[in-house]
């Protein structure tokens, strides 16, 4: 058989009941070749005239921010909206004129310099991005080249209508029809992680048409076709097509398509054709452009800068009104000149008295020029480096580095590292961020009476928080090799002892129940025998690998039939039992239960039925109810350790019953009217009943390690945490149970479109009229719920809100959102369920613009996209499947855990760092920027600068920028061991304490203070005396030399003063910042005059031999420095911020001290209501023990 393998022939249409009766046309297939339905896909003709004309996106697919053509004027467009930025740029023009007070050169060069490393940086992060993107668009598969031959080709080169083949455990490199597959049916199993995040596996069927015909690569060489269908839309989860071939139209739906980034499974290949390519797909149509993003503190620089220039103006025509004063009174009624020696009866405009008005003007734009440097310039870029450094830091990070994987932590871009520390509010993924796609049958309950002693993750950490041991037993079993999903361990059924059971008939049926109920498919290992599953979901992959290691080993499966290896109650011994198979009764989100019905060797017929408690208990019969009270109790005790359970039920049937069933349900099956869901349902409900109990299952949805803990820590951080999933309502709120982010004491608040009356309208009524109900009835419940939370506004009731998609579609609209946005912000947690990746997106956007605070989405998948890049900052997790969500995140760790140090240590260092350096920055600009005000005001404004020209421009550069650089990358306020053991510290991020305009303004006074003393002392100590033994008096260029050296010491001492973790390189860049001054100013005067001009040198025959002036330097260093030290001793002694007090507990000795240290840890304390602290917290209230474990410190809210 050429290019393919023999077809496999097991019909799982068979096993997939409901999905695989016959197609008909809907209402929507009748909107074909209207609006929206407009796409029209010659299928193998991707290169025909009607092809052509039709001009569709190729399938490159790119992420990154820039182009080659765009990256010059984008980036520098980046670089100017920064309006410091623009500002320099508009001075440095003017330098070009007559009017500057200093060369174009000096002005010129600095902000060149910026520029240039910043873009070289933002070019860096970019090409990273394009290099992922050209690893995924050069990817290969198999396309036909139109002969009957498959060759493999780059994704890049797909076009709308080319036929592909892929490959089993293959993804899908556009959204592609599914033709044919290696079964006879045309059933493959694909993989949707990367789009919905469910790692359970879906199964699509081609059309029976195609499937007929199209066997292998040679059947394609005249196969033509026309599919017409919808336009490109973000919808994942409906399709509307038709499929034309020789006279034939076939309706196609969502059955028939396989979505791009999704993954092939458990099928050996399958034929598409491509539908969508590029970004017309719906996984790229579920995602948004790349946005430029900027942090909250970023913003508010801006804000900072705005209000300088408006200082530097404000001055600036001030001292012009003056100037223009001064100037015109310059000439006298007799003639004289007041200031003879400014020549104003020789001047051109400048200082002629009788153009005062345009010399006032000109020397507006002069003092502009002059008092640019209260703006510092290397601001920017000291912070573009100092966020590299810190991004290196964090990639560096050993405890962020994961072993397994051998994946570290990857800060993607560093432009918002200090957005780390101010989260307010999570949003995260569940699947594979959460849980790492993987159950664990962990205990049972059969007959009344509990099986198991496997601990949960939140039983786990709950006995750990208090000191006590979860379990010696499985303490002694925790090194032990585990089977993947088995972590069972009870000796009284493991091994065959359930045979010794009171009850060992009803274990029995319990466990063949496992080993037969389910629709997964073996695959024994030829080299050693063992069996391996494939199963639609994790949970059914845990039952059948339980009832194997249980005993009940499932080992084959054909069209009709399945065989267990099981253990014989009366021989002891294992046999080989068939099981005829004759109906699969599938698993839905609206039934809650799956069933199968078989036939036994001896002929007799079972219903063998598991499903969700809700509906299992209400359809068991009168005589199945003995186990039914401690079956509730034990499931409630499952529930509230975190885990998923089923009721496990069956009932025999009579053969008479079965045959008209058999025949009911066909007809149903095979029914093309609207109303055959309806049908389907009422022929299983009549089956599904009267059912025998023999117990339930509890598997642990296997959270990733540390979850649980990092949720506890992040809750007692103050941090709120919204799960945002695709998985169906019960599976997330047993998440939420599991991480500790629900719990049993909570009110839920469930918003859902599950109620009878829209269940009927839904079979029956029109979609205007179902659209108007389920607004309605979202809007109603929204209103309910936030009548219960302002009800209990007053008491310590938790609430938790849980919405699935349908409901959330209309809480987003714009006359809704608000409301919704309130009642969720005010509940403890928020689990939406069901959403589409768009829905995340915008839900993500709501809180972000509704709370105006900083918002952290986190996930794993593909579908995560959108909410990755609406989100302030957005986490990828680079786990096992696709790398969709890394490359479009800031920051990439792999594993969930690793969030607790990333917010609490890194986000709280760079937090800190990052607002302290923008205010030291400020304060010394501005400390710089007064003395040339004072000097000029001295100088009877006449734009004359206090400081040589280079001495100006170098000052940021050279003179003080390494020492706030090194304050940016090193200064840590406490350690990364007490921003663990004190979380609320990380609230002054989130509050954004230490840049709060109180703390900016207060900086900047600090910077007026300091330049008045400087200035002042130095005119002071200059003015009467003689400065050398030659009897010189100090000449501007001394006068300003000593100023200047003044105002590098006193800007490298105050942030000696300012530095709470002094290291080696801290003490190297601030005396050697110092000393480079001197260095300077040795080289540069000894420089020609031409070059030099007044600083020839000064330093050398003025400055330094003068004892005067190391004595001046010293007397105005220490002067200066005094009133900041006075008030930062008083404040720490008698007004101590809160890491102050952690500090005074690691530096002072206070934590020996246990009233001091209880004193701050009670200081910590906040009322959370999520995570395990919280549970624990609730469970001690019940008990009455809460106030006594705060009090011994067993809980730290």
């Amino acid at each position: 058989m050429a290019g393919g393998r023999r077809r496999r022939r097991l019909h799982l249409s068979k096993l997939y009941s409901y999905t695989c009766g016959k197609s008909n046309f809907k209402e929507d297939h009748s909107q074909i070749g209207g609006p929206g339905f407009s796409r029209v896909v010659f299928c193998n003709e991707p290169g025909s005239p009607e092809a052509e004309r039709r001009s569709y996106a190729g399938n490159y697919v790119r992420s990154t921010k820039y182009t080659v053509a765009s990256f010059i004027p984008k980036s520098l467009f980046e670089q100017f909206r920064r309006v410091a930025n623009f500002f320099f740029l508009v001075t440095g023009l003017l330098a070009l004129t007559p009017l500057s007070p200093y060369g174009a050169t000096s002005a010129l060069l600095p902000l060149v310099l910026v520029i240039a490393a910043t873009m070289v940086k933002e070019g860096i992060e970019d090409w990273r991005r394009k290099q992922q993107d050209i690893e995924m668009n050069n990817r290969k598969v198999k396309v036909h080249d139109g002969n009957g031959i498959f060759r493999q080709e780059e994704w890049r080169n797909l076009r709308v209508g080319d036929i592909v083949k892929v490959q089993k455990d293959e993804f899908f490199p556009a959204d592609l029809m599914l033709l044919s597959s290696s079964y006879e049916d045309s059933i493959c199993y694909v993989e949707t992680m990367n789009l919905d995040g469910e790692t359970n596996l879906k199964v699509k069927q081609g059309l029976e048409w195609t499937s007929s015909m199209l066997h292998q690569d040679s059947d394609f060489r005249d196969f033509k076709a026309v599919v017409r269908c919808e336009d490109p839309n973000a919808n994942l989860y409906s399709f509307v097509g038709s499929f034309e071939h020789e006279e034939q139209k076939l309706p196609l739906s969502i059955q028939q398509l396989l979505l791009r980034d999704s993954k092939l499974r458990n099928t050996e290949y399958v034929y598409g054709a491509v539908i969508f390519t590029g970004h017309d797909t719906k996984v790229i149509q579920n995602s948004t452009d790349p946005p430029s993003k900027r942090s909250t503190i970023e913003r508010k620089m801006d804000k900072i800068i705005y209000l300088m220039f408006g200082v530097v103006f404000l001055i600036s025509f001030i001292g012009s009104i003056i100037f223009g004063v001064e100037t015109r009174d310059d000439k006298e009624s007799n003639g004289k000149m007041k200031r003879w020696y400014l020549r104003p009866d020789d001047s051109d405009i400048f200082f002629d008295p009788d153009l005062a008005p345009v010399a006032a003007i000109y020397h507006f734009l002069t003092a502009v020029m002059l008092y640019s440097y209260f703006i510092p310039i290397s601001l920017y870029v000291s912070i573009e480096i100092v966020k590299v450094l810190q991004s290196i830091f964090i990639n560096q990070d050993i405890h962020m580095y994961y072993e397994e994987g051998d994946k570290p932590a990857h800060a993607r871009t560093s432009n918002l590292n200090e957005e780390l520390g101010q989260v307010h509010t999570i949003l995260s993924d569940k699947t594979g961020t959460l849980t790492c796609n993987s159950m664990e049958f962990i205990k049972c309950s059969i007959a009344g009476t509990a099986y198991g002693r496997g601990v949960t993750e939140v039983e786990r950490s709950m006995a750990e928080r208090t000191g006590l041991s979860p379990s010696d037993h499985d303490d002694e079993n925790r090194d032990l090799p585990k089977i993947k999903g088995f972590n069972f361990e009870d000796e009284r059924v493991m091994d065959g002892n359930w045979v010794k059971q009171p009850h060992a008939v009803v274990l029995q049926r319990f466990f063949r129940l496992l080993a037969v109920c389910h629709t997964a498919i073996p695959e024994v290992d030829e080299e050693n025998g063992k069996v391996s599953y494939e199963a639609e979901s994790p949970d059914e992959s845990a039952f059948v690998v339980a009832a194997r290691e249980l005993g009940f080993e499932f080992f084959n499966r054909t069209q009709t039939s399945i065989s267990v290896r099981e253990l014989n109650l009366g021989t002891g011994r294992k046999h080989e039992r068939v099981y005829g198979l004759l109906n699969i009764l599938e698993f839905n989100s609206t039934r809650k239960r799956m069933s199968v019905i078989v036939r036994d060797e001896d002929g007799k017929l079972f219903l063998l039925s598991k499903g969700a408690d809700s509906v299992m208990f209400k359809r068991l019969a009168k005589n199945g109810r003995q186990f039914e009270a401690k079956t509730r109790e034990h499931v409630n005790g499952y529930a509230d350790a975190g885990l998923r359970t089923l009721i496990l039920a069956y009932r025999e049937l009579d053969e008479n019953e079965y045959i008209e069933f058999s025949k009911k349900f066909n007809n149903a099956k095979n029914s093309v009217s609207a109303d055959r869901e309806a049908l389907i349902d009422e022929a299983t409900e009549e089956m599904e009943r009267d059912l025998i109990l023999l117990g339930a299952t509890a598997v642990e949805d296997k959270l990733q390690n540390g979850v649980p803990d990092c949720i506890d820590k992040l809750a007692q951080a103050g941090i709120k945490i919204w799960v945002l999933t695709g998985d169906k309502m019960e599976t997330a709120i047993n998440i939420g149970f599991a991480c500790s982010l629900l719990r049993q004491e909570m009110k839920q608040i469930i918003i859902n479109l599950e109620t009878p009356d829209i269940i009927a309208l839904e079979k029956s009524g029109e979609k205007d009229e179902i659209e108007m109900a389920s607004r309605e009835s979202v809007v109603k419940q929204i209103r309910e719920g936030k009548a219960q939370l302002d009800a209990s506004f007053t008491s310590s009731e938790a609430f938790a809100l849980i919405i699935d998609g349908k409901s959330l579609a209309y809480a987003l609209e714009d006359d809704i959102s608000k409301t919704f946005l309130d009642l969720a912000t005010g509940c403890a947690s928020v689990i939406c369920c069901r959403s589409s990746p768009k829905q995340k997106a915008l839900v993500t956007r709501l809180v972000k613009t509704g709370t105006g605070k900083t918002t952290l989405a986190i996930g794993d998948g593909a579908n995560d996209v959108g909410m990755l890049q609406e989100a302030d900052i957005g986490i990828g997790i680079s786990g096992v499947e696709g790398m969709q969500a890394v490359m479009s995140s800031d920051i990439a760790i792999a594993q969930f855990r690793y969030l607790e140090r990333l917010l609490l240590v890194h986000g709280h260092w760079c937090y800190r760092r990052i607002s302290s350096m923008i205010c030291y920055f400020f304060y010394k600009n501005i400390t710089f920027g007064v003395t040339l005000f004072l000097y000029e005001t001295y100088a009877s404004f006449s734009a004359q600068p206090a400081y040589n020209e280079w001495f100006l421009s170098l000052f940021n550069v050279f003179f003080s920028s390494l020492p706030v650089i090194a304050l940016g990358v090193f200064d840590q306020d406490v350690s990364a061991r007490f921003c663990f053991k004190f979380p609320l510290l990380y609230q002054e991020g989130v509050q954004n304490v230490l840049f709060s305009w109180r703390r900016i303004i207060g900086w900047m006074l600090n910077g007026v203070i300091s330049a008045i003393m400087v200035f002042f002392l130095c005119k002071e100590s200059l003015k009467h005396q003689l400065f050398n033994s030659d009897g010189k008096t100090a000449g501007w260029e001394i006068v300003g030399g000593t100023m200047y050296s003044c105002v590098v010491w006193v800007v490298n001492l105050q942030i000696a003063l300012s530095i709470s973790y002094f290291t080696w390189i801290q003490h190297i860049v601030i005396w050697g910042s110092i000393g480079i001054w001197y260095v300077f100013l040795l080289i540069y005067g000894a420089i020609a005059p031409s070059f030099s001009t007044d600083a020839y040198k000064v330093f050398v025959e003025a400055l330094a031999p003068s004892p005067s002036y190391w004595f001046i330097t010293l007397f105005v260093m220490i002067s200066t420095l005094i009133p900041y030290f006075v008030y930062k001793s008083i404040q720490m002694r008698f007004f101590p911020g809160y890491y102050q007090m952690i500090q005074w507990i690691r530096y002072e000795g206070q934590s020996n001290d246990p009233e001091f240290v209880e004193m701050v840890r009670q200081r910590s304390i906040r009322p959370t209501t999520v995570g395990f602290t919280a549970r624990r917290a609730a469970s001690s209230r019940k008990s009455g023990r809460f106030h006594e474990q705060i009090h011994h410190g067993l809980i730290h809210l």
